[in-house]
């Protein structure tokens, strides 16, 4: 079972409605099961930065197959990961895992508001896809 286009635009389109039912302005990523980049978006208004935080964010989900915020930002072992991929990984709250069946699909990663807004808006774009939170 692998991401479809398809699903990675659900999942975006989902996490941007709640977006702006929160009112907020963010980016959103969704990425596949190695953690590579398959759908992205950016609000009008929302940070630069977040551009970067959002896809992070998503890469750390999708390689730990739990939500980005779980991953305490001293564990060595995810630090010398993180080394390993180029420093890419952030270990923030905003991205949760794509697990349908147990199998990881990829992951879907909000930056630019508070962590638990990101969040929520990235528990949007799993429950889009019928995926487990």
């Amino acid at each position: 079972m692998t991401l479809t286009y398809e699903q990675a635009q659900c999942a975006l389109q989902a996490a941007l409605s709640k977006a702006t039912e929160l009112e907020i302005a963010v980016c959103v990523a969704v990425c596949d099961a190695g953690g590579r980049l398959v759908a992205f978006a950016r609000m009008d208004q929302s940070n630069w930065a977040s551009i970067y935080g959002c896809q992070g964010k998503a890469l750390t989900a999708a390689a730990t197959r739990c939500r980005s915020g779980a991953i305490p930002p001293t564990s060595v072992v995810m630090n010398r990961i993180a080394e390993l991929e180029g420093q890419n990984m952030i270990y923030a709250k905003g991205a949760v895992p794509l697990l349908r069946e147990g199998t990881l699909l990829g992951a879907v990663g909000v930056g630019g508001a508070s962590a638990d807004m990101d969040e929520a808006c990235a528990l949007a774009g799993a429950a889009a896809l019928g995926c487990e939170a």
